[in-house]
Order: structure tokens, then C-alpha cells, then sequence
């Protein structure tokens, strides 16, 4: 596999390098370009360091010829591998479908109270349904479900208040009925595991989106 350069935002003043999290992308194409904005969302909201880097890992590997699909299950193990030390986090962003043995598809997935997680902006877009195509659409739709996903690394569950971003969403009509907020609970315990090191065990994880 090609090896290419590592990008990072440098750390903020005063911010360890435990407080990192590792964007990856993965048959992204074009729309890498989205992980920039993304990326700087996703510190706001989190209040973490971003960088970025292409995975060590083949994806192919995951691929599923039966289905035409990508396993999430052994994407999600192979970013926890390349997982930042400490409290850090990683999040795989892809264009490519993905599955879980028991579902036909997923948003993403992620380990509940872990270090890593993935999201899928494949079922968000647009065109996938015959619609036109919105960039900014899609965007909003990849922000929520991004940090819906990264939620649950923080030990959130799916959330009962439908405008809540860490409500579950089975079809992309769920995920444009959100907010991308978390609603006053989800925040206290997001705020309560903040400082916590990720589980070393083997979290369960979080499917959909």
C-alpha cells in the first residue's frame, strides 16, 4: 500500500498530546476536503486536538465481495490499532458502505466508552436516493453523525430526546430531524468522562447512527 505524508494541527498552548484526536481517511476521494471543516467542528465540539492521517491498514481487507459492502466490524479493530495513547480518540471517515453481520447497513459504529469509531457518509448523501446533490447537505449530515458516533466513545448511549444528536437514526430522514447538540444530560456525562482514559477491555459497540 502507498505510503503517504501525515498531516496535524499543531497542539494548542498549555494542551497535552493525550488530548488528540486522529481523523482517518479512508476511500474518501475528492471529498477529503471535507475533513478540514470537520475536523475543526469536531474540536470545537470536543475540545480535543486534530490531526489527520491516512490509515496504515488495507481497507480492502474488510471488504465483503458477497455483499458489496465494508465489514465495520473489522474497520472499527483496525483503527483501534493506530488508536492516539492516553485519552486519545480516532475516527475513520469514509465514502464506502458499511455493514454489520446483523444489520443491512450502518451509519457508523463505534466502541461505547472506547478509543476509536467510524462513520460512513455514503448513505447521507443525497444522490444515493435520486436527489440532487447538496455539499452542504451532506456536510451537516457527516458533522451529526460524527459526533453522534464520537459520543458514544465518551460512554453515551442512544439518547430519547429526538433532538438530541446522540438520538439513534435508522434512516438519513432521522439524522435531518436532530441537532448536532447534545441535549443537558447527555452533556453532563459527556463533561463527567471527559477526563477518562478510554476502556482498555473490549468496549461494546454502537451501531446506526
Amino acid at each position: 500500500m502507498e505510503s503517504r505524508p501525515e498531516t496535524r494541527k499543531s497542539l494548542r498552548p498549555g494542551v497535552t498530546p493525550l488530548d488528540v484526536l486522529r481523523l482517518v481517511p479512508i476511500h474518501c476521494g475528492t471529498r477529503s476536503k471535507m475533513l478540514g471543516p470537520l475536523g475543526e467542528e469536531l474540536r470545537r465540539v470536543f475540545g480535543v486536538n486534530v490531526e489527520q492521517r491516512y490509515p496504515r491498514f488495507d481497507p480492502e481487507l474488510a471488504y465483503d465481495s458477497s455483499r458489496g459492502q465494508y465489514n465495520s466490524r473489522l474497520l472499527l479493530a483496525a483503527l483501534l490499532a493506530e488508536a492516539p495513547s492516553g485519552t486519545g480518540r480516532i475516527l475513520g471517515v469514509t465514502s464506502v458502505d458499511l455493514f454489520i453481520p446483523v444489520l443491512t447497513w450502518v451509519f457508523g459504529e463505534a466502541q461505547l466508552d472506547g478509543a476509536a469509531a467510524i462513520v460512513s457518509f455514503h448513505r447521507l448523501d443525497n444522490e444515493i436516493y435520486g436527489l440532487p446533490a447538496s455539499e452542504d447537505l451532506l456536510f451537516e449530515r457527516l458533522r451529526k453523525e460524527a459526533i453522534h458516533e464520537l459520543g458514544h466513545t465518551y460512554n453515551l448511549v442512544h439518547c430519547h430526546d429526538d433532538r438530541c444528536v446522540m438520538s439513534s437514526s435508522t434512516y438519513v430522514d432521522g439524522v435531518d430531524i436532530k441537532s448536532a447538540r447534545f441535549c443537558a444530560e447527555c452533556t453532563r456525562i459527556r463533561r463527567g468522562k471527559g477526563a477518562n482514559r478510554p476502556g482498555s477491555a473490549e468496549p461494546g459497540s454502537r451501531p446506526r447512527g
